[in-house]
């Protein structure tokens, strides 16, 4: 099955290509088709992400997958948020958007917490106005360190520690990081219910 991607983000691109491929679904960039990005208006992941997929699935006539992700701190109320990728402002850049949150974490003081977790909430249409969309979620709780380790990944990965593994998210090679990260939580728990609708 061919599915239209709702981003044009290479690296994600990779990460969910890795999990539905062997499925036999095929994952094609929306920019590869002409479809610009959509605009994120909205206050939660699950509305940015249906937005996102009805406006592929609408441009090209195919069914679309999007995913809203970010990372939520616990110390600023869960943000960033949904506006994790422009943190920092445009033009997106991990390295400031890292620097920020690095700075704000610093400002509370030694004493903050620094408990965050990551959320994916994946959207899967048939075609536009499908009412009846498959919406899953997943969630990957760790903490903010104070400085970057860990070469791989992307965003926020090489300061998302995971105390269970004394790792970061940027030191897990690509299968273990699809195995325990919130957007492959959230692609197991869709990929359940695709099977189950079939």
């Amino acid at each position: 099955m061919k599915l239209v991607l709702a981003s044009n983000n290479a690296k994600k691109l990779k990460e969910l290509d890795a999990i539905l491929a062997p499925l036999g679904w095929e994952l094609v960039p929306q920019g590869q088709l002409g479809v610009a990005e959509a605009a994120e208006p909205h206050c939660t992941f699950v509305e940015n992400a249906l937005t996102k997929a009805r406006h592929a699935a609408r441009q090209t006539g195919l069914p679309a997958l999007a995913d809203d992700s970010g990372l939520c701190v616990d110390a600023f109320g869960g943000a960033p948020g949904v506006q994790s990728a422009r943190y920092a402002g445009e033009p997106r850049s991990d390295a400031r958007n890292n620097a920020k949150l690095l700075a704000e974490l610093g400002a509370l003081g030694e004493g903050a917490p620094r408990s965050a977790h990551f959320v994916s909430l994946i959207v899967f249409v048939r075609h536009a106005d499908d009412p009846q969309p498959i919406i899953a979620e997943g969630e990957w709780h760790g903490e903010i360190l104070s400085a970057a380790r860990g070469d791989d990944g992307f965003g926020y990965d090489p300061l998302f520690y995971l105390r269970d593994l004394d790792r970061t998210a940027a030191e897990l090679d690509a299968a273990e990081k699809n195995r325990r990260s919130h957007r492959g939580q959230a692609l197991a728990r869709l990929v359940e219910r695709l099977q189950a609708r079939r």
